[in-house]
């Protein structure tokens, strides 16, 4: 099987020069924590607000973001279809890139927000990531086999950051 290479950085630093409000989810954000994990798309929950949906229409226009699962069609992203939780699976220039409206039991940008964390990339880019904690959460209600696969490794990752915070 073929995957497409996928450039994160310009996506992110994209969805931020466009100041879209957005929290990084799924294996980018568990490599951010440090886990030992492959993934070959980048995970995004988005703010639902109308401006930030202008905001991201504009940023996928940039990236040249369509609909993967459209193949016969070539369905561009538009913020009046980007407004409930459902997940819209996007091809772009810089590689596959999911805005999802909720993760897990319909967890939105908003109810996400307070579990997560700035994370600097360097001096120009900042995003915010989804705390480890609740990133094991979601993906155990998920159920999905490609998550329940990556839990003990977040799980094992958890306990050293519990354990490095207790000092032992």
């Amino acid at each position: 099987m073929q995957r497409n290479l996928v450039d994160f950085e310009v996506i992110l630093r994209t969805l931020n020069r466009h100041k879209v409000d957005f929290i990084v989810v799924g294996g980018v954000c568990a490599v951010f924590h440090g886990a030992p994990v492959q993934t070959f798309d980048l995970d995004v929950v988005h703010s639902r607000d109308s401006a930030n949906l202008d905001r991201l229409e504009a940023a996928l226009t940039e990236l040249g973001a369509h609909y993967r699962e459209h193949t016969n069609k070539r369905l561009v992203p538009v913020a009046a279809r980007m407004g409930t939780l459902g997940h819209h699976l996007l091809q772009t220039t810089a590689g596959p890139l999911d805005v999802l409206g909720g993760i897990a039991k319909q967890r939105d940008y908003e109810r996400l927000l307070p579990s997560s964390s700035k994370y600097v990339i360097d001096d120009d880019l900042t995003v915010w990531i989804l705390n480890l904690a609740e990133l094991i959460e979601t993906k155990q209600e998920t159920g999905r086999t490609k998550d329940l696969l990556v839990l003990p490794v977040l799980r094992r990752l958890q306990g050293e950051v519990d354990a490095a915070e207790k000092g032992e």
